[in-house]
């Protein structure tokens, strides 16, 4: 089992609900549930007011039977064959509406535009009887010779050829037009079902199954690697969260087909997923590391320890790397050959030059980002430990936590959603660092209040993962902890997940909000609650 299919069933696929697990210290746990939910929308790890699920998660056979339906609403409403109805969904990228208001419009034009007809029908070439061939140009007698709507004829073998080249091509098979120049005639499927190989036959079936989830504005392919599954989504209105999971456990924007990254906008993800690219940094990075040789300025990175510099032939010039002077200058005057202080009395002067100044401010910027990269991956990496973690413990330590404190696992759900609460606060926290990274410097109330906010919530999240992550264990050894002691466990667990979901929540939806409220709100009105 994929390491994050225990998450996923506990409810991964719409983690902003209204429902809460209430937990005491009596034994009134619901035992019919277990301790992972089958009910997606009652286990939430941070809540938000919302309107039902937005999204279906569509199985190949859920897909097939979809299209085959819409085909057949079409075959039926517009009297035509499921073949010409293929070719017209196809056409119009499988908007069955649009279909039909075309079709009632100018049907005469809509067969054309398909390649259902085309203008006059040929008649093909014939002597004693025989039809020639529009490719090889060989006559056939009638039986070999396989017409289609248009008139053109083409011998079988010929059709066979064209037609198995069209998708070994691709899937721009689905729209293969007759093979006369010219003639828009489609070749429909009817066609590769009578001519081509099994082989051939199933390539086609899987293009034409794609098509109906690539050409569909609603659809989407989830984005996991070796996953068959695809998302229909039907949310309106705005303020609307596209964070998806599909069934093999992997959570994704449907609008921009990252990674889940709610609170945050699909436009400040994109601009830091680019950022985060090794070739985005590579400028910053020299910049930062190099100076320009001040004779030739040909980028020079200091590899040795002293400060005397010397560009590579023919330039050959000699400079002190930390004022760019030519060396021959450097004496007494200056604090001797290893400690110039020229940079530091031209900073006091303002004597800077635009390369200088470009260094510096690249320096920064990298600092910032790095800053902010590190936490993001380091939440990103906390989040895998601990999918890896909650794995272990359903799979191992939840059986032997069971029988060393002789009660029943179903009374043990505390711990597995104080993980899945770890899982998903990892997730929105590795996003907010993305976030505090484009929050312009000018805005300073913004700013403070959001990172309150964030050091909030992410001191509550380091408590919870350290109590979960460390004393869990020692209860596995019931000879040195009484069990009133696995209570009170219970108890310090359950309120820090119940409070560091608060922090999250509030998080969520200051930045869903874009800080709005920090005009309103300040530090003393938000209560931290410590234990």
């Amino acid at each position: 089992m994929d390491s994050d299919d225990y998450y996923m069933e506990s409810g991964e696929e719409d983690l902003y609900s209204d429902g809460a697990n209430d937990y005491n210290d009596g034994d009134d746990h619901d035992g019919d549930t277990g301790f992972l939910g089958d009910d997606d929308e009652d286990t939430s790890m941070i809540s938000s007011p919302r309107s039902p699920k937005s999204y279906v998660v569509l199985k190949e056979e859920d897909i097939r039977r979809q299209q085959e339906n819409d085909i057949a609403q079409v075959s039926m409403i517009l009297s035509l064959s499921k073949v010409e109805a293929s070719v017209l969904l196809l056409h119009y990228h499988w908007n069955v509406g649009k279909v039909n208001d075309e079709w009632f419009a100018d049907e005469k034009r809509v067969r054309t535009s398909a390649g259902l007809e085309g203008g006059s029908v040929v008649v093909p070439y014939s002597e004693g009887g025989k039809v020639a061939c529009g490719i090889c140009f060989d006559y056939f007698g009638s039986i070999e010779i396989v017409p289609i709507v248009c008139g053109h004829a083409f011998c079988s073998t010929c059709w066979t050829s064209y037609i198995s080249i069209a998708i070994n091509d691709g899937p721009g098979c689905l729209m293969q037009k007759c093979p006369q120049p010219s003639c828009q005639v489609a070749v429909g499927r009817d066609m590769v079902e009578k001519l081509v190989s099994f082989e051939a036959k199933g390539k086609y079936d899987r293009y034409f199954l794609r098509s109906y989830v690539e050409e569909n504005k609603k659809t989407k392919w989830c984005p996991a690697p070796g996953c068959e599954h695809a998302i229909e989504f039907s949310a309106t209105g705005s303020g609307r969260s596209y964070d998806v999971s599909c069934l093999c456990s992997h959570s994704f924007c449907w609008n921009c087909t990252e990674d889940a990254h709610r609170p945050v906008d699909c436009d400040t993800v994109s601009q830091w997923m680019r950022k985060n690219s090794v070739e985005a940094e590579n400028t910053k990075w020299i910049l930062d590391n190099s100076k320009a040789c001040p004779k030739c300025k040909r980028p020079i990175e200091k590899n040795h320890g002293c400060m005397h510099m010397s560009c590579t032939p023919p330039c050959r010039h000699q400079f002190c790397w930390l004022c760019l002077g030519a060396w021959s200058e450097h004496g007494e005057v200056t604090g001797g050959p290893y400690a110039c202080n020229r940079y530091s009395k031209a900073k006091v002067e303002g004597r800077h030059d635009e390369a200088e100044m470009k260094r510096e401010m690249a320096k920064n910027s990298l600092e910032k980002y790095t800053h902010y990269y590190e936490r993001w991956a380091g939440n990103q990496t906390s989040r895998q430990k601990a999918i890896g973690d909650l794995e272990k413990f359903l799979s191992e330590d939840v059986t032997k936590l069971s029988d060393k404190q002789c009660i029943p696992e179903t009374e043990l759900g505390f711990i597995t959603d104080a993980w899945l609460q770890i899982i998903e606060c990892r997730r929105v926290l590795k996003w907010t660092y993305a976030y505090g990274f484009y929050l312009p410097e000018s805005e300073q109330e913004k700013r403070q209040f959001f990172e309150y906010m964030q050091g909030e919530a992410e001191s509550g999240l380091e408590r919870l993962h350290k109590c979960v992550e460390t004393e869990a264990e020692v209860f596995q050894n019931p000879e040195d902890t009484p069990k009133q002691d696995f209570k009170g466990f219970r108890t310090k667990l359950t309120t820090l997940t119940s409070v560091t979901k608060t922090h999250f929540e509030t998080l969520v939806k200051a930045l869903e909000n874009d800080l709005s409220d920090v005009g309103f709100a300040s530090v003393a009105e938000v209560t931290t609650l410590t234990l």
